[in-house]
């Protein structure tokens, strides 16, 4: 692929000619090999060198960096971590504070560095809106969320109900029920981020080579096509692209998300809909929808998903007439003043998802080998944490970083949960897709009879627990 800007809007608004760094072609030694110029690895090698600025520090990556994930996603930097309830559950009380106290801080610390860094990538701290926007059934739900925060330690400096009076002076969303807002989340555009935090661990010391992509690593040792690294730690930062790089493929699956971009909006659009803080929002439904408000207008959305069987890659992401006009109708159902709307962009990105929905950072002080991933499209804030997690580790540390729920201190890569063989996995999505569907259309229907309401939301949320909860096959 030479035409990186068609990745995403993102990768479109860079300035400047986008030009690969160099390939590897030679045999190199390093203390640390990083397989992934995405936000994972450059997050890890940024607070490695802070730390430890003599270390020799490699970057490989397949394409260029912003291919991924970090280039493609919805732009949500949130101070949360995937299945943080159930992680922190098991906590006393003064843990669980200190630990939300450090997820809620990820936003600020990228902002912090940003700014030390000069990397404007347009970073707005605008908090979220969880919109019940379609349904009654989702104001109960979200109620039962705030109440669930509440029993966790979170006060209303975390969590807060905006009533439809409220929320419409942040966002006028048609019939809302209600939304529950957090002020832990900022907007960004995600590209500029990956480049610029490329560029600064560059100036830091650390080599990137780009469309060197790595055919083949284990404990010690790192390949491609035309060189090697040999490195006392190797770091596989790939996430959803996992499935290229085995042994990873039984522990991360890739799914994709699928996102379009409109046009730049009038003023006088942008005063009926709102969103003038920066702030991301949500539909509360089982089936992820988000969206942004860009710097330049915009209104960026993304909804719904797809996992291919075995869970490969999705390559081209050209979205069908089809996949936007389900997109811009979901949209145009929330702000019908946007239902003629021009799209100019479109695009999507493989992410990856863990056995149990269960972010990890792991490292394996045997066989030198330090990973994190699993963050199952919550990876933008995730990452940052990840990177200075990974850091920590590697260099032998011992503080709140390294004690998280979701670390395996000294653990093998074996250890993780496994995903269950072909055809389970592909048959357990689509059954469990399917029943978020048929509770959607049935929910969504004011005339179905409540005992029909009743069923396809109990069976939504079986299928959901037993998505997060159901032990694997070993």
């Amino acid at each position: 692929m030479s035409d990186w800007r068609a990745v995403s809007l993102w990768m479109d608004q860079l300035q400047g000619p986008l030009v690969p760094r160099p390939a590897l072609n030679e045999a190199l030694e390093a203390d640390v090999a990083i397989i992934g110029a995405g936000y994972t690895g450059l997050w890890t090698a940024w607070y490695l060198k802070q730390q430890a600025p003599h270390l020799n520090i490699v970057v490989l990556e397949a394409r260029i960096a912003g291919f991924g994930a970090s280039g493609r996603n919805g732009g949500w930097l949130m101070g949360n971590l995937l299945g943080e309830d159930r992680l922190l559950a098991p906590l006393a009380a003064p843990e669980r504070k200190a630990a939300f106290a450090l997820l809620h801080g990820i936003p600020d610390e990228v902002a912090r560095v940003c700014q030390a860094q000069g990397i404007d990538c347009e970073l707005r701290k605008g908090g979220v809106l969880y919109c019940a926007a379609r349904y009654p059934e989702q104001e109960r739900r979200l109620r039962e969320q705030l109440q669930a925060a509440r029993a966790e330690g979170l006060g209303e400096g975390d969590y807060r109900w905006l009533s439809p009076e409220a929320l419409r002076e942040q966002l006028n969303v048609a019939n809302a029920y209600g939304a529950l807002y957090s002020p832990h989340c900022a907007t960004i555009q995600p590209a500029k981020l990956v480049r610029g935090l490329a560029e600064a661990v560059e100036r830091a010391g650390v080599r990137i080579f780009e469309q060197s992509a790595v055919l083949d690593w284990q404990p010690g040792c790192v390949r491609t096509a035309a060189g090697e690294v040999r490195a006392s730690w190797v770091v596989p930062a790939v996430e959803g692209y996992s499935s290229q790089l085995p042994p990873l493929n039984r522990h991360h699956v890739a799914a994709q998300s699928l996102i379009v971009a409109t046009e730049p909006l009038s003023s006088q659009l942008w005063a009926q809909i709102g969103l003038d803080r920066g702030q991301a929002f949500s539909e509360n439904s089982r089936q992820v929808t988000y969206g942004q408000r860009t710097r330049d207008d915009r209104l960026v959305f993304g909804a719904r998903g797809g996992y291919r069987f075995g869970g490969r890659l999705r390559e081209d992401f050209n979205l069908s007439q089809a996949e936007r006009q389900l997109r811009q109708g979901l949209f145009s159902d929330l702000f019908p003043m946007l239902r003629n709307v021009r799209l100019t962009h479109a695009w999507g990105g493989n992410l990856g998802v863990a056995r149990r929905f269960q972010p990890h950072m792991l490292i394996d002080r045997r066989q030198q080998v330090a990973l994190a991933g699993g963050f199952g499209g919550e990876g933008v804030g995730a990452s940052n944490l990840g990177g200075r997690t990974l850091a920590a580790l590697i260099l032998g540390q011992h503080n709140e970083l390294t004690e998280q729920p979701w670390v395996w201190n000294d653990r093998p890569l074996a250890a993780l949960p496994r995903w269950e063989p072909e055809p389970l996995r592909w048959l357990g999505y689509n059954a469990i897709i399917q029943s978020f569907v048929h509770e959607d259309r049935v929910l969504a229907n004011p005339q179905a009879p409540r005992w029909r309401r009743s069923m396809a939301e109990g069976l939504a949320a079986t299928m959901e627990r037993l998505m997060h909860t159901r032990e694997p096959f070993a």
